[in-house]
């Protein structure tokens, strides 16, 4: 889980106004954050597999939303995804 300080900092890093707390920069930002806790997490609890759908779940969403994101405006995607460190 990230707490909500987490989420304040994350969502001020990749917002592009003020406003924009919904964006899919920022949605793509908060659910990288909870797929690496969830990474760490079943490096320890490697049974768990309800954690494991979830996690599928959500590289799933990530995924669709990056999709989204390289169609409506390339830079921006190149931007945020070298940002976050994806696409090694």
């Amino acid at each position: 889980m990230l707490s909500t300080e987490d989420k304040r900092r994350i969502v001020a890093e990749h917002q592009r106004n003020a406003k924009d707390s919904g964006g899919a920069e920022v949605q793509v930002a908060l659910i990288t954050e909870r797929i690496r806790g969830l990474t760490s997490h079943l490096r320890q609890h490697h049974k768990d597999h309800a954690t494991r759908r979830g996690l599928l779940m959500l590289v799933g969403k990530r995924r669709r939303l990056l999709r989204y994101l390289a169609k409506e405006n390339a830079g921006r995607y190149r931007d945020l995804i070298a940002k976050l460190g994806l696409r090694r």
